[in-house]
Parts: structure tokens; sequence; C-alpha cells
């Protein structure tokens, strides 16, 4: 009787185990399925939520005002040869009637200066561009915080673009903008731009980037001045000199060691009673951020070891969070459908197919095509892995290269 006995409670335990695993695997399913669903109605609210900036071609330079104000538009540039010229061209060509145009050379080694030189000889270059160089970067400073630092100095603008060299400027962008500002009443003014993604490797890896951010920072919150969530996207940032210089700008114990400096001075601006508004502005600037899988590994990882808040705890969380949602359902798919296993089949292919969903309608916006969606996994999958090395490099207090300099989890440059 002793031994019959002991094998029906191993025979319950196991069948104990195996409804507790199946109900398990049943909430993931119907977790991961309701986060993309929800992400999905969230994201067309989103895009909903404030009209895109854009300009019709026969809209008058300066609807808004007899006098346009003057706009500063600073542009910090290290090593950056291949991209310079086109955004440069794009900033001179704008048809706001007042504005100049400000590039800091960030002490580059590359054939920046001399394109920049050659800039200035043309008819609009002579005009509006003014370039200065730093050589060497002071303590206490991040790279390109300190740029922007040293390009607001030189403003003579009542508004400051702050905009990256890697992007690209409709005529209309600069003037849409300002109007915009002015007519919304806002401090700080920044857009999502269209992103360039060339080749397998962006199209696998932004769009999983676009999601964790929009999910983060969505701009129906970024624009409610109720609620504290900020952010803004440097390669496109309109703030109010006079609030700018208000808070301190830049050159503020919180600001001049970041690497996340959009959002870190999105914050600030906030915090101290600034409005944003952060809407669509994709017809109107296009950049293209990484060319490589090495570009996208280096710049997401001194992203999340230097910029990230929270320190180690968050990236405990961050690190199994994340293949959850998107490597986790495809796996249960896949080994469903090969293990004959109707409960796992089911069990993935509901968010999935929710994913793919998602993934429609982000990669119609981001100029994806449909198929990319199933590489979904190994998006998320590599972003695992950068988050898992930042959490390692945080933890040992190690320091990750980005463009000749190495920045600490502190975010502050250490060569």
């Amino acid at each position: 009787m002793s031994s019959e006995s002991s094998a029906a409670n191993r025979a319950g335990g196991v069948d104990g185990s195996a409804r507790l695993a199946a109900r398990g695997l049943a909430w993931l399913s119907a977790g991961v399925t309701g986060f993309y669903l929800f992400n999905l109605a969230r994201t067309v609210a989103d895009l909903h939520s404030a009209a895109p900036l854009s300009a019709s071609p026969g809209e008058p330079p300066q609807p808004s005002s007899a006098q346009p104000p003057a706009v500063s538009v600073i542009v910090p540039a290290r090593d950056e040869e291949r991209n310079i010229r086109r955004c440069v061209e794009s900033l001179l060509a704008q048809d706001h009637p007042s504005f100049e145009v400000i590039v800091v050379d960030d002490g580059s080694t590359d054939a920046t200066p001399n394109i920049l030189a050659q800039l200035q000889r043309t008819d609009g270059g002579r005009e509006r561009l003014r370039v200065t160089r730093v050589d060497a970067l002071p303590d206490g400073w991040s790279g390109k915080p300190h740029a922007l630092h040293v390009g607001a100095q030189l403003a003579r603008g009542k508004w400051l673009l702050f905009t990256d060299a890697d992007t690209q400027h409709a005529p209309a962008a600069l003037r849409s903008a300002v109007t915009r500002a002015e007519r919304d009443h806002v401090d700080l003014l920044s857009i999502s731009a269209a992103q360039d993604l060339p080749g397998f490797w962006n199209r696998t890896l932004m769009p999983v980037a676009v999601m964790c951010i929009s999910f983060m920072y969505p701009p129906t919150l970024v624009n409610n001045p109720r609620v504290p969530v900020a952010i803004a996207n440097g390669q496109f940032l309109l703030i109010e000199r006079a609030l700018y210089e208000r808070i301190g700008g830049y050159d503020t114990d919180e600001l001049r060691g970041t690497v996340v400096d959009d959002l870190a001075l999105a914050r600030r601006v906030k915090r101290c009673g600034g409005r944003l508004l952060l809407v669509d502005g994709r017809a109107l600037v296009t950049t293209t951020m990484y060319r490589s899988l090495a570009g996208h590994w280096n710049g997401w990882s001194k992203n999340a070891v230097a910029g990230a808040p929270g320190g180690a705890l968050s990236f405990a969380l961050l690190a199994p969070g994340l293949p959850l949602i998107t490597v986790a359902p495809f796996a249960a798919l896949a080994g469903g459908l090969l293990r004959r296993s109707r409960r796992l089949t089911l069990a993935g292919a509901a968010p999935v197919a929710a994913t793919l969903a998602y993934r429609a309608y982000l990669d119609r916006m981001l100029g994806v095509p449909l198929r990319y969606g199933w590489t979904h996994p190994l998006g998320g999958a590599i972003f695992t892995a950068i988050l898992a090395r930042a959490w390692w490099y945080r933890l040992r207090g190690a320091t990750v290269p980005w463009r000749g300099r190495s920045y600490a989890a502190a975010g502050r440059a250490q060569r």
C-alpha cells in the first residue's frame, strides 16, 4: 500500500506541476498578447493626438507675425565627414527669413573641418554659416552637451535649434517648427524624424528600439503638462532661448556629463514649468542613425551604460523582460509546431499574431518591409545582449567607447 501511495503522490505532483506550467504559459501568452494590442492602440492614438509638423508648398513664409523670430541652428559634429555636407546644405536652404547655422566641430580628425571650410565659401555659407572648433573637452563634461553649450554661447537667435549632423531637413522644416511653437505657446518643440534604414540590421533593430522608447515615453503623456513624463529628440530640438538660459542650459551639474542630452534637457524643462510638444515630423526631417550592426551595438551600448537611470536593479528587471515579449512567443510557436503540441502552439500563436499586427503598423511608419516583422525575436535578443553587457559594465565600473572617447556609468567622458 505504501508504494502505491507514493506512486499516486508522485503522479499527483507531476499533474499539479503540469497544470501550474500550463496556467503560467496561458498567463504569459495573454500578457504578451495584451502588451502588443495595447501598444498598437496607444501608438495609433499617439500618432493622432497632435497634428504632425508639415507645411504645404503654398504656405506663406511667416503667417503668424510680420517680424519673424531669429533662430540659431546649432550642429555638434565629431568625425562626420559622411554626413555633414548634406546636413549643412539642407539647413542653409531653409526658407525661414531669419536664421544662422553654427557648427561646433568637436575635435574631428577626419575630413569634417575641410568640408565645413568649403561650405563657408558658398553663397549661403558666407551669409549664414559659422564654424567653431573645440580641441579639448573640459573635465566633467560629455562631448555633445559641451558642443551644444559652446554653440548656444555663440547664438544670437530668440530660438535655438539643436540638431544632429546625420539629419537632412526639408526647406520648410525650420519655418514650420517655429510657427508651430509660437502658435501653440510651447517652450520646447521636438519631432520624431523619418528614419533612413538601409540594410538588414537597421530594419531589424530600429523597430525594436522605437517600440521600447515609445512605450516608455508616449507623446500623449510627454505633451501633457500635468504629467512628469518627458523626452525630446536630439535630432531636432527647438527651445526658446530665454527658457534655456533661465534653467542654466547644459552648464549645470545635471546636464554637463549626460550622454542622453535630449532626454535630460526635456526633463529639466518640464520640471521647471516649461511646456513640451513632441510631434510627428517625418515629412520634414530625415536621419540615418547607424549604418551597421557594430554602429547599433556601440551606440545603444553607450546609452545603456552611461545614460540609463536606475542602476543595476533596473537592468536586472529589464534584461529578462525584453526577451519575454520579443523572443519567447516565437520560440513557443516554433516549439509547439516542432513538437506537435497544440497547447504550446496556441500559446505562441496568439502573441505572435499580436506582435506582427503591431509591427505591421510600426514598420509602415518606419518604411520597413513587412517581412521584417519576423526578425522581431532577433532584434529583441540583440537588445537583450546589449542590456546584459551594460549591466555587467556598470557592475564592474567599466567604460564603453564612443567616437574616440570612453564613457562610464556616470555618463562623463573619460578621455
